[in-house]
Protein backbone atom coordinates (compact mmCIF):
# COMPACT_ATOMS: atom_id res chain seq x y z
CA UNK A 1 0.00 0.00 0.00
CA UNK A 2 2.71 2.19 0.79
CA UNK A 3 4.56 1.67 -2.40
CA UNK A 4 1.09 2.10 -4.17
CA UNK A 5 0.77 5.53 -2.82
CA UNK A 6 4.54 6.85 -3.13
CA UNK A 7 4.21 5.93 -7.01
CA UNK A 8 0.76 7.79 -7.67
CA UNK A 9 2.51 10.70 -6.14
CA UNK A 10 5.68 9.89 -7.76
CA UNK A 11 3.55 10.37 -11.29
CA UNK A 12 1.62 13.26 -9.89
CA UNK A 13 4.88 15.34 -9.41
CA UNK A 14 6.19 14.40 -12.17
CA UNK A 15 2.80 15.48 -14.40
CA UNK A 16 3.28 19.22 -12.74
CA UNK A 17 7.34 19.40 -13.38
CA UNK A 18 6.37 17.83 -16.81
CA UNK A 19 4.00 20.70 -17.37
CA UNK A 20 5.91 23.79 -15.73
CA UNK A 21 8.52 22.94 -18.23
CA UNK A 22 6.14 22.94 -21.13
CA UNK A 23 4.91 26.07 -20.47
CA UNK A 24 8.44 27.77 -19.37
CA UNK A 25 9.82 25.98 -23.02
CA UNK A 26 6.32 27.64 -24.64
CA UNK A 27 7.50 31.13 -23.71
CA UNK A 28 10.84 30.97 -25.19
CA UNK A 29 9.89 28.58 -28.56
CA UNK A 30 7.77 30.80 -31.24
CA UNK A 31 4.60 28.76 -31.82
CA UNK A 32 2.23 28.14 -35.23
CA UNK A 33 -1.06 28.59 -34.77
CA UNK A 34 -3.12 24.86 -34.29
CA UNK A 35 -6.56 23.46 -34.29
CA UNK A 36 -7.74 21.78 -31.50
CA UNK A 37 -10.96 20.27 -31.76
CA UNK A 38 -13.50 17.84 -30.37
CA UNK A 39 -17.16 17.05 -30.11
CA UNK A 40 -20.65 16.81 -28.41
CA UNK A 41 -21.61 13.69 -27.03
CA UNK A 42 -24.86 11.99 -26.29
CA UNK A 43 -24.82 8.41 -24.71
CA UNK A 44 -27.90 6.22 -23.00
CA UNK A 45 -27.26 5.38 -19.60
CA UNK A 46 -25.19 2.42 -19.21
CA UNK A 47 -23.81 2.65 -22.50
CA UNK A 48 -20.75 3.54 -23.72
CA UNK A 49 -18.72 7.27 -24.74
CA UNK A 50 -16.30 8.17 -27.11
CA UNK A 51 -14.32 11.67 -26.27
CA UNK A 52 -11.76 12.90 -28.69
CA UNK A 53 -9.38 15.42 -29.16
CA UNK A 54 -7.74 15.77 -32.53
CA UNK A 55 -4.86 18.35 -33.60
CA UNK A 56 -4.12 19.58 -37.19
CA UNK A 57 -0.71 20.18 -37.70
CA UNK A 58 0.90 19.40 -34.57
CA UNK A 59 4.55 20.15 -33.16
CA UNK A 60 4.62 17.26 -30.59
CA UNK A 61 2.71 19.80 -28.15
CA UNK A 62 1.25 17.61 -25.13
CA UNK A 63 -2.78 16.54 -25.49
CA UNK A 64 -4.26 15.99 -22.32
CA UNK A 65 -7.90 15.14 -21.23
CA UNK A 66 -9.42 16.80 -18.61
CA UNK A 67 -12.67 16.27 -16.57
CA UNK A 68 -15.41 18.50 -15.75
CA UNK A 69 -13.78 18.88 -12.47
CA UNK A 70 -10.74 19.98 -13.73
CA UNK A 71 -8.99 16.43 -13.22
CA UNK A 72 -6.27 15.39 -15.43
CA UNK A 73 -7.93 12.25 -17.08
CA UNK A 74 -5.09 11.31 -19.70
CA UNK A 75 -2.34 13.15 -20.06
CA UNK A 76 -0.59 11.86 -23.19
CA UNK A 77 -1.23 8.12 -22.76
CA UNK A 78 -0.88 8.05 -19.47
CA UNK A 79 -3.81 8.27 -16.72
CA UNK A 80 -3.67 9.88 -13.42
CA UNK A 81 -7.16 9.70 -12.48
CA UNK A 82 -8.28 6.21 -10.98
CA UNK A 83 -10.88 5.35 -12.56
CA UNK A 84 -11.17 2.06 -15.16
CA UNK A 85 -13.97 3.26 -16.62
CA UNK A 86 -11.83 5.29 -19.26
CA UNK A 87 -9.45 3.81 -21.21
CA UNK A 88 -7.17 4.64 -23.97
CA UNK A 89 -8.76 4.02 -27.19
CA UNK A 90 -5.89 5.65 -29.50
CA UNK A 91 -2.76 7.83 -29.02
CA UNK A 92 -0.92 9.41 -31.66
CA UNK A 93 0.04 13.09 -32.09
CA UNK A 94 -2.64 14.37 -33.60
CA UNK A 95 -5.38 12.70 -31.72
CA UNK A 96 -5.68 11.45 -27.63
CA UNK A 97 -8.89 9.06 -28.08
CA UNK A 98 -10.75 7.68 -24.48
CA UNK A 99 -13.59 5.70 -23.91
CA UNK A 100 -15.80 6.11 -21.14
CA UNK A 101 -17.95 2.90 -20.27
CA UNK A 102 -21.19 2.06 -17.98
CA UNK A 103 -22.11 5.99 -18.22
CA UNK A 104 -24.28 7.72 -15.24
CA UNK A 105 -26.12 10.91 -15.05
CA UNK A 106 -22.97 11.67 -12.83
CA UNK A 107 -20.54 11.59 -15.72
CA UNK A 108 -22.62 14.62 -17.47
CA UNK A 109 -20.87 17.79 -18.15
CA UNK A 110 -18.17 19.72 -20.15
CA UNK A 111 -15.08 18.02 -20.50
CA UNK A 112 -11.85 19.99 -21.54
CA UNK A 113 -9.09 19.19 -24.39
CA UNK A 114 -6.32 20.50 -23.81
CA UNK A 115 -3.04 21.12 -26.35
CA UNK A 116 0.23 22.91 -24.39
CA UNK A 117 0.81 26.14 -26.95
CA UNK A 118 1.54 29.37 -26.09
CA UNK A 119 -1.01 30.11 -25.16
CA UNK A 120 -2.54 27.07 -24.29
CA UNK A 121 -5.43 25.87 -26.72
CA UNK A 122 -8.67 24.52 -25.07
CA UNK A 123 -11.91 22.38 -26.86
CA UNK A 124 -15.25 21.31 -25.13
CA UNK A 125 -16.84 18.16 -25.43
CA UNK A 126 -20.00 18.45 -23.56
CA UNK A 127 -21.60 15.01 -22.50
CA UNK A 128 -25.14 14.74 -22.40
CA UNK A 129 -26.81 11.49 -20.54
CA UNK A 130 -30.01 10.28 -22.28
CA UNK A 131 -32.10 8.03 -19.61
CA UNK A 132 -35.10 6.76 -21.46
CA UNK A 133 -38.24 6.65 -19.97
CA UNK A 134 -40.43 3.42 -18.33
CA UNK A 135 -42.61 1.31 -20.52
CA UNK A 136 -45.78 4.12 -21.48
CA UNK A 137 -49.03 3.43 -19.30
CA UNK A 138 -52.61 3.39 -20.85
CA UNK A 139 -55.20 4.49 -18.59
CA UNK A 140 -59.23 4.16 -19.88
CA UNK A 141 -61.76 6.02 -18.18
CA UNK A 142 -64.12 3.52 -19.50
CA UNK A 143 -63.90 -0.30 -19.89
CA UNK A 144 -66.66 -0.49 -22.10
CA UNK A 145 -68.21 2.34 -24.31
CA UNK A 146 -71.28 2.97 -25.58
CA UNK A 147 -72.24 4.77 -29.04
CA UNK A 148 -71.88 8.34 -29.03
CA UNK A 149 -70.76 8.94 -25.85
CA UNK A 150 -67.30 10.42 -25.12
CA UNK A 151 -64.59 8.91 -23.15
CA UNK A 152 -61.46 9.95 -21.89
CA UNK A 153 -57.61 8.28 -22.21
CA UNK A 154 -54.32 8.80 -20.48
CA UNK A 155 -50.68 7.90 -21.22
CA UNK A 156 -47.92 8.04 -18.74
CA UNK A 157 -44.21 8.17 -19.57
CA UNK A 158 -42.27 8.08 -16.50
CA UNK A 159 -38.18 8.78 -15.30
CA UNK A 160 -37.05 10.71 -18.65
CA UNK A 161 -34.40 12.30 -19.77
CA UNK A 162 -34.55 14.86 -21.62
CA UNK A 163 -38.30 14.88 -21.48
CA UNK A 164 -40.68 12.52 -23.91
CA UNK A 165 -43.19 13.30 -26.34
CA UNK A 166 -46.49 11.32 -26.70
CA UNK A 167 -48.75 11.02 -29.72
CA UNK A 168 -51.96 9.41 -30.32
CA UNK A 169 -53.44 7.16 -32.71
CA UNK A 170 -57.02 5.26 -33.08
CA UNK A 171 -56.40 2.89 -35.72
CA UNK A 172 -54.70 4.90 -39.30
CA UNK A 173 -55.79 8.25 -37.85
CA UNK A 174 -53.43 10.74 -35.10
CA UNK A 175 -55.29 12.32 -32.22
CA UNK A 176 -54.43 15.76 -30.83
CA UNK A 177 -53.71 14.86 -27.07
CA UNK A 178 -53.03 17.29 -24.24
CA UNK A 179 -49.61 17.03 -22.59
CA UNK A 180 -48.25 17.75 -18.99
CA UNK A 181 -44.75 18.00 -18.42
CA UNK A 182 -43.58 17.34 -14.22
CA UNK A 183 -39.67 17.20 -13.23
CA UNK A 184 -38.81 14.91 -10.33
CA UNK A 185 -36.57 15.88 -7.51
CA UNK A 186 -33.90 13.55 -9.37
CA UNK A 187 -33.76 15.89 -12.78
CA UNK A 188 -35.92 13.65 -13.93
CA UNK A 189 -39.42 13.88 -16.23
CA UNK A 190 -42.59 12.75 -16.45
CA UNK A 191 -44.78 13.34 -19.21
CA UNK A 192 -48.44 12.48 -18.99
CA UNK A 193 -50.82 13.29 -21.95
CA UNK A 194 -54.59 13.36 -21.94
CA UNK A 195 -56.69 12.36 -24.71
CA UNK A 196 -60.54 12.99 -25.37
CA UNK A 197 -62.91 11.87 -28.29
CA UNK A 198 -66.73 10.25 -29.23
CA UNK A 199 -67.16 7.12 -30.25
CA UNK A 200 -69.44 5.63 -32.49
CA UNK A 201 -70.11 1.59 -33.50
CA UNK A 202 -67.15 1.77 -36.25
CA UNK A 203 -64.75 2.31 -33.58
CA UNK A 204 -65.70 -1.62 -31.73
CA UNK A 205 -62.38 -3.24 -31.81
CA UNK A 206 -60.09 -0.38 -33.27
CA UNK A 207 -57.13 -0.08 -31.24
CA UNK A 208 -56.17 3.43 -29.75
CA UNK A 209 -51.93 3.50 -29.57
CA UNK A 210 -49.90 6.07 -27.18
CA UNK A 211 -46.72 6.18 -29.48
CA UNK A 212 -43.47 7.71 -26.97
CA UNK A 213 -40.52 9.47 -29.17
CA UNK A 214 -37.24 10.03 -27.43
CA UNK A 215 -33.69 10.20 -28.44
CA UNK A 216 -32.99 6.94 -25.90
CA UNK A 217 -35.62 4.62 -27.71
CA UNK A 218 -37.18 3.27 -30.70
CA UNK A 219 -40.60 2.37 -31.57
CA UNK A 220 -42.03 2.20 -27.62
CA UNK A 221 -45.62 2.69 -27.23
CA UNK A 222 -48.57 0.70 -25.86
CA UNK A 223 -52.21 0.32 -26.89
CA UNK A 224 -55.62 -0.36 -25.69
CA UNK A 225 -58.61 -1.78 -27.94
CA UNK A 226 -61.91 -0.70 -27.40
CA UNK A 227 -64.64 -1.90 -26.59
CA UNK A 228 -68.25 0.01 -28.31
CA UNK A 229 -71.89 -1.06 -27.83
CA UNK A 230 -74.56 0.24 -30.09
CA UNK A 231 -78.14 -0.43 -30.98
CA UNK A 232 -79.57 -3.25 -33.35
CA UNK A 233 -78.89 -2.84 -36.89
CA UNK A 234 -81.77 -4.06 -38.79
CA UNK A 235 -82.29 -4.77 -42.52
CA UNK A 236 -84.92 -7.00 -44.25
CA UNK A 237 -84.07 -9.25 -46.69
CA UNK A 238 -86.60 -10.69 -49.69
CA UNK A 239 -85.82 -14.45 -49.52
CA UNK A 240 -89.37 -15.44 -52.17
CA UNK A 241 -90.36 -14.01 -54.53
CA UNK A 242 -87.29 -12.39 -56.68
CA UNK A 243 -89.59 -9.51 -58.45
CA UNK A 244 -93.08 -8.12 -57.90
CA UNK A 245 -95.53 -9.88 -55.46
CA UNK A 246 -98.56 -11.01 -57.03
CA UNK A 247 -101.87 -12.96 -56.19
CA UNK A 248 -102.01 -16.49 -55.00
CA UNK A 249 -97.84 -16.53 -54.67
CA UNK A 250 -96.27 -16.96 -51.40
CA UNK A 251 -93.90 -14.41 -49.67
CA UNK A 252 -90.79 -14.95 -47.58
CA UNK A 253 -88.67 -12.48 -45.49
CA UNK A 254 -85.72 -12.80 -43.33
CA UNK A 255 -85.22 -10.00 -40.61
CA UNK A 256 -81.30 -9.56 -39.78
CA UNK A 257 -80.36 -8.16 -36.97
CA UNK A 258 -76.75 -7.46 -35.66
CA UNK A 259 -76.16 -5.10 -32.23
CA UNK A 260 -73.57 -5.05 -29.43
CA UNK A 261 -74.81 -6.86 -27.34
CA UNK A 262 -76.42 -9.20 -29.79
CA UNK A 263 -80.46 -8.98 -29.62
CA UNK A 264 -81.70 -12.01 -28.37
CA UNK A 265 -84.89 -11.48 -30.25
CA UNK A 266 -86.80 -9.93 -32.91
CA UNK A 267 -90.57 -9.23 -33.99
CA UNK A 268 -92.82 -8.99 -36.95
CA UNK A 269 -95.40 -6.28 -36.35
CA UNK A 270 -98.16 -4.95 -39.12
CA UNK A 271 -98.04 -1.18 -39.07
CA UNK A 272 -101.40 -0.11 -38.17
CA UNK A 273 -102.69 -3.39 -38.46
CA UNK A 274 -102.52 -7.39 -37.36
CA UNK A 275 -100.33 -9.58 -38.82
CA UNK A 276 -102.48 -12.11 -41.31
CA UNK A 277 -103.63 -14.93 -38.83
CA UNK A 278 -101.99 -17.79 -41.19
CA UNK A 279 -98.69 -15.95 -41.37
CA UNK A 280 -95.97 -17.99 -40.05
CA UNK A 281 -93.20 -16.09 -38.03
CA UNK A 282 -90.21 -18.95 -37.33
CA UNK A 283 -87.86 -16.76 -35.35
CA UNK A 284 -86.33 -13.78 -37.62
CA UNK A 285 -88.48 -15.33 -40.86
CA UNK A 286 -91.86 -14.47 -41.94
CA UNK A 287 -94.22 -16.61 -44.17
CA UNK A 288 -97.15 -15.80 -45.84
CA UNK A 289 -98.69 -18.00 -48.32
CA UNK A 290 -101.47 -17.34 -50.92
CA UNK A 291 -101.24 -13.45 -51.16
CA UNK A 292 -103.98 -11.38 -51.55
CA UNK A 293 -104.70 -7.77 -51.86
CA UNK A 294 -106.01 -7.50 -48.13
CA UNK A 295 -102.36 -8.26 -47.56
CA UNK A 296 -101.06 -5.03 -48.64
CA UNK A 297 -99.24 -2.89 -46.11
CA UNK A 298 -95.72 -2.14 -44.24
CA UNK A 299 -94.62 -5.05 -42.29
CA UNK A 300 -92.17 -3.96 -39.33
CA UNK A 301 -89.06 -5.91 -38.05
CA UNK A 302 -87.71 -4.90 -34.30
CA UNK A 303 -84.95 -5.85 -32.60
CA UNK A 304 -83.93 -4.55 -29.57
CA UNK A 305 -81.17 -4.83 -26.65
CA UNK A 306 -80.19 -2.96 -23.61
CA UNK A 307 -79.12 0.08 -25.51
CA UNK A 308 -82.60 0.52 -27.82
CA UNK A 309 -84.14 -0.72 -30.24
CA UNK A 310 -83.91 -0.42 -34.31
CA UNK A 311 -86.75 -1.70 -37.44
CA UNK A 312 -86.80 -2.05 -40.76
CA UNK A 313 -89.73 -1.67 -42.98
CA UNK A 314 -91.03 -3.79 -45.82
CA UNK A 315 -93.89 -2.15 -47.91
CA UNK A 316 -96.16 -4.93 -49.00
CA UNK A 317 -98.28 -4.48 -52.35
CA UNK A 318 -99.60 -7.46 -54.06
CA UNK A 319 -100.57 -7.44 -58.04
CA UNK A 320 -102.99 -9.09 -60.16
CA UNK A 321 -101.79 -12.53 -61.10
CA UNK A 322 -100.35 -13.49 -64.33
CA UNK A 323 -103.46 -14.21 -67.32
CA UNK A 324 -101.71 -16.50 -70.05
CA UNK A 325 -104.02 -15.14 -73.19
CA UNK A 326 -104.49 -11.28 -73.17
CA UNK A 327 -108.03 -10.27 -74.54
CA UNK A 328 -106.86 -7.87 -77.95
CA UNK A 329 -108.79 -4.35 -78.25
CA UNK A 330 -110.52 -2.75 -81.12
CA UNK A 331 -108.53 1.16 -80.42
CA UNK A 332 -105.03 1.09 -79.90
CA UNK A 333 -104.59 2.08 -76.00
CA UNK A 334 -101.29 3.20 -74.33
CA UNK A 335 -100.96 0.58 -71.11
CA UNK A 336 -99.15 1.94 -67.86
CA UNK A 337 -98.78 0.58 -64.17
CA UNK A 338 -101.05 3.27 -62.73
CA UNK A 339 -104.04 1.87 -65.63
CA UNK A 340 -103.00 -1.68 -65.07
CA UNK A 341 -103.45 -1.01 -61.18
CA UNK A 342 -105.13 2.05 -60.17
CA UNK A 343 -105.58 1.58 -56.77
CA UNK A 344 -101.89 1.76 -56.68
CA UNK A 345 -101.78 5.34 -56.98
CA UNK A 346 -104.22 5.79 -54.60
CA UNK A 347 -101.40 3.91 -52.11
CA UNK A 348 -100.68 5.87 -49.22
CA UNK A 349 -97.10 7.50 -49.16
CA UNK A 350 -93.70 4.61 -48.69
CA UNK A 351 -92.27 4.75 -45.75
CA UNK A 352 -89.92 7.70 -45.22
CA UNK A 353 -87.14 5.26 -43.42
CA UNK A 354 -84.26 4.63 -45.37
CA UNK A 355 -84.01 1.40 -44.83
CA UNK A 356 -87.76 0.14 -46.05
CA UNK A 357 -88.11 -2.41 -48.86
CA UNK A 358 -91.12 -1.92 -51.34
CA UNK A 359 -92.82 -5.04 -53.03
CA UNK A 360 -94.11 -2.40 -55.65
CA UNK A 361 -90.71 -1.71 -56.78
CA UNK A 362 -89.26 -5.30 -56.92
CA UNK A 363 -86.53 -4.39 -54.32
CA UNK A 364 -84.47 -7.00 -53.69
CA UNK A 365 -84.26 -8.72 -57.06
CA UNK A 366 -84.42 -7.71 -60.47
CA UNK A 367 -87.42 -6.70 -62.50
CA UNK A 368 -89.66 -9.15 -64.62
CA UNK A 369 -91.41 -8.07 -67.92
CA UNK A 370 -95.01 -8.25 -67.96
CA UNK A 371 -94.92 -10.21 -71.44
CA UNK A 372 -98.88 -10.55 -71.67
CA UNK A 373 -99.00 -6.99 -71.33
CA UNK A 374 -96.80 -6.51 -74.32
CA UNK A 375 -98.39 -8.64 -76.76
CA UNK A 376 -101.75 -7.22 -75.63
CA UNK A 377 -100.33 -4.05 -76.92
CA UNK A 378 -98.99 -5.62 -79.85
CA UNK A 379 -101.98 -7.38 -80.95
CA UNK A 380 -103.82 -3.96 -80.88
CA UNK A 381 -101.67 -2.23 -82.67
CA UNK A 382 -101.42 -4.64 -85.40
CA UNK A 383 -105.50 -4.87 -85.41
CA UNK A 384 -105.63 -0.59 -86.17
CA UNK A 385 -103.06 -0.87 -88.83
CA UNK A 386 -104.95 -3.38 -90.71
CA UNK A 387 -108.50 -1.45 -90.09
CA UNK A 388 -106.52 1.47 -90.96
CA UNK A 389 -105.17 -0.10 -94.11
CA UNK A 390 -109.19 -1.63 -94.80
CA UNK A 391 -110.69 1.98 -94.95
CA UNK A 392 -107.94 3.96 -97.04
CA UNK A 393 -108.45 0.88 -99.81
CA UNK A 394 -112.43 1.23 -99.87
CA UNK A 395 -111.58 5.03 -99.99
CA UNK A 396 -109.52 4.60 -103.09
CA UNK A 397 -111.21 1.94 -105.04
CA UNK A 398 -114.77 4.20 -104.66
CA UNK A 399 -112.87 7.61 -106.40
CA UNK A 400 -111.12 5.08 -109.16
CA UNK A 401 -113.65 4.66 -112.53
CA UNK A 402 -114.16 6.11 -116.13
CA UNK A 403 -116.42 9.66 -116.49
CA UNK A 404 -119.27 9.90 -118.87
CA UNK A 405 -120.57 13.31 -120.54
CA UNK A 406 -124.31 13.79 -121.43
CA UNK A 407 -123.64 12.99 -125.64
CA UNK A 408 -126.12 13.16 -127.93
CA UNK A 409 -127.61 10.04 -129.01
CA UNK A 410 -127.18 9.20 -131.88
CA UNK A 411 -123.11 9.67 -131.33
CA UNK A 412 -121.90 6.18 -132.90
CA UNK A 413 -123.28 6.80 -136.30
CA UNK A 414 -121.98 10.50 -136.74
CA UNK A 415 -118.45 11.04 -138.50
CA UNK A 416 -117.53 13.64 -136.40
CA UNK A 417 -118.88 15.28 -132.76
CA UNK A 418 -119.98 18.45 -134.70
CA UNK A 419 -123.00 15.85 -136.85
CA UNK A 420 -123.55 13.86 -133.57
CA UNK A 421 -124.57 16.67 -131.89
CA UNK A 422 -126.46 18.38 -135.29
CA UNK A 423 -128.50 15.27 -135.30
CA UNK A 424 -128.91 14.68 -131.76
CA UNK A 425 -132.89 14.37 -130.63
CA UNK A 426 -134.09 17.62 -129.54
CA UNK A 427 -132.91 19.43 -132.35
CA UNK A 428 -129.99 21.09 -131.10
CA UNK A 429 -129.37 23.90 -133.54
CA UNK A 430 -126.35 26.03 -131.13
CA UNK A 431 -123.49 23.47 -131.24
CA UNK A 432 -121.14 26.21 -129.52
CA UNK A 433 -123.91 25.74 -126.29
CA UNK A 434 -124.02 22.04 -126.52
CA UNK A 435 -120.44 21.53 -125.95
CA UNK A 436 -119.30 19.63 -122.91
CA UNK A 437 -115.80 20.07 -121.60
CA UNK A 438 -114.10 17.77 -118.91
CA UNK A 439 -111.03 19.04 -117.07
Amino acid sequence: MANAGCGSLATILFLFTFQAALLQGAAQIPVVSQNLVTDNVSVVEGEMAIISCRVKDNDDSVIQLLNPNRQTIYFRDMRPLKDARFQLVNFSDNELRVSLSNVSLSDEGRYVCQLYTDPPQEAYADITVLVPPGNPIIDARDEVLSEGNETEMTCTAMSSKPAAAIRWLKGDKELPGKPKVELTYDRMYTVTSRLTFTVNKEDDGVPVVCIVDHPAVKDFQAQKYLEVQYKPEVKIMVEFPQGLTREGENLELTCQAKGKPQPQRVNWVKVDDDVPSHAVITGADLYIENLNKSYNGTYRCVAANSLGESYDDYVLYVYDALTTTPTPTTATTFITSSSLHPEASQDTAPSTEPAAHDSRAGEGAPRTVDHAVIGGVVAVVVFAMLCLLIVLGRYFARHKGTYFTHEAKGADDAADADTAIINAEGGHTNSDEKKEYYI
